[in-house]
């Protein structure tokens, strides 16, 4: 089955609920998440624009929030972040990492939000045309196939449809979007497939050939404008526009996306 209503509407329906507990727990596994993939990297440097985000708040506080991010030689950008008002429904949790252009391995994107009910995201979001490099999608997709169609036939979640052309175009073999229950039993669900695909990615890093230099331009070029375009064009930031105001998104845009980082490493 799939829902086709949005974000708005879900909230809509329910828009006062207390989502604290869980977010205490999902925002924990996605911390840990984070810690380990730190693990293989070298000197990852808290990104300057971070500084005093560990906490805030939106104006008329009704929104919070945290965002550190981290880059080195051998990674772009690290996050892990949250979003939202956990007395009232809405969050918005993540971790995410870019490897940088030395490591040819898809990006790793894991969210989990409410909203208030159960919502998931995943995906490693290739950096290679996998319509075309079928070894590409089958190093990377074919592993994971069996896990991801076990998930899939899960009959406690429901495919989310987002209303974003550009998100749907991201869709791609290991793509999760669901949504359900919020409860303890389908997020021990989720935080075991968040692991096992955790397991894979990690052991595809530490194995991973070296990209030749030749070739790191374009894969930079291309990784920064899936990047870039992923978070410009979520219609999630409208929500946040309500909140923050055009202007001030805009610069929440920017630091999330890692612009400055982006112009500072570009090769291309």
């Amino acid at each position: 089955m799939s829902d086709t209503k949005s974000i708005h509407e879900f909230l809509a329906e329910n828009p006062n609920v207390d989502v604290s507990r869980y977010w205490d727990r999902c925002f924990t596994i996605l911390t840990d998440v984070k810690t380990k993939i730190a693990e293989q990297f070298t000197e990852l440097k808290l990104d300057p624009g971070c500084v005093g985000r560990e906490y805030y708040t939106s104006p008329n506080g009704e929104f919070e929030g945290s965002f550190q991010a981290w880059s080195s030689s051998d990674c772009d950008w690290l996050v892990n972040s949250w979003l939202g008002n956990r007395k009232a429904s809405i969050l918005d949790m993540n971790a995410t990492c870019f490897p940088s252009a030395a490591i040819d391995v898809p990006n790793f994107v894991m969210v989990f939000g409410t909203i208030p009910s159960l919502f998931f995201y995943f995906d490693f979001t290739p950096r290679r045309n996998i319509m075309v490099d079928t070894d590409y999608l089958d190093t990377y997709y074919q592993a994971i196939n069996e896990d991801y169609l076990q998930l899939r036939g899960n009959n406690n979640f429901q495919w989310n449809v987002s209303h974003g052309t550009y998100m749907r175009s991201m869709v791609n073999p290991s793509t999760q979007s669901l949504t359900a229950e919020l409860n303890d039993e389908n997020i021990d669900t989720l935080e075991a497939y968040a692991y096992r695909m955790l397991d894979h990615w990690l052991g595809w890093v530490k194995n991973a050939k070296p990209v030749p230099q030749e070739e790191q331009a374009s894969l930079q070029a291309y990784s920064h404008k899936i990047r870039q375009l992923g978070y410009e064009r979520d219609p999630m930031n409208a929500l946040a526009e309500n909140v923050f105001g055009k202007d001030q998104v805009q610069t929440m845009l920017d630091l999330r996306m890692g612009k400055q980082q982006m112009a500072n490493t570009k090769l291309y």
